[in-house]
């Protein structure tokens, strides 16, 4: 992939599919150093699960036959001099503290770094994708911040669908505002 923001948008929707209710989703960047992170509380998976997932040729998606998401974007990190961490507790083992939580880290002054491209469009398309999964959104820069909690949305919107139009392009541009100041 081109974009980290489509490695993003690709392991967000995995823990939708995993049946997350609630997603946070940061991005950080200081100095050189950039890392996202995708947390769940989906289903999880079992430690035997995680370690495979660096295998191209495992997947559990019935639709094709290999997972190139992971292994694609620890290679995407590991080219910068980073590197990913998995973590996950299956909702069979911890029934009360289930979940997944996805990191990558790179430096972004190395030639191979790849650019993170349009972050405010896939944190709408998972919004309008989802309208019932609650998410947190986060990205800090140089100690300024661009935030987005969709519960805070839900108590002013008083029912209001969350992928309705006039709100998805609320949070669109509340999106872009903030990107302007930071």
């Amino acid at each position: 992939m081109k974009e980290l923001s489509l490695y993003i948008l690709d392991i967000t929707e995995n823990s939708t599919r995993a049946g997350a209710k609630n997603i946070s989703l940061e991005i950080t960047e200081e100095g050189s150093r950039f890392s996202f992170s995708v947390s769940d509380d989906g289903c999880g998976m079992s430690e035997e699960t995680v370690k495979k997932l660096s295998d191209p040729f495992y997947t559990t998606r019935t639709t094709r036959k290999v997972g190139l998401g992971i292994p694609f974007l620890r290679l995407a990190a590991e080219q910068t001099g980073g590197h990913i961490e998995i973590s996950s507790r299956s909702a069979e083992q911890f029934p009360d503290t289930h979940g997944t939580k996805t990191s990558a880290f790179f430096d972004s002054s190395h030639i191979d770094f790849v650019p993170l491209g349009d972050i405010i469009s896939t944190v709408v398309t998972l919004i309008q994708g989802n309208p019932d999964t609650d998410f947190v959104f986060t990205h800090t820069k140089d100690g300024k911040l661009v935030s987005l909690d969709t519960k805070e949305l839900r108590a002013v919107l008083e029912g209001v669908p969350l992928d309705s139009f006039p709100v998805l392009e609320w949070i669109r541009e509340s999106l872009s505002e903030q990107y302007s100041q930071m």
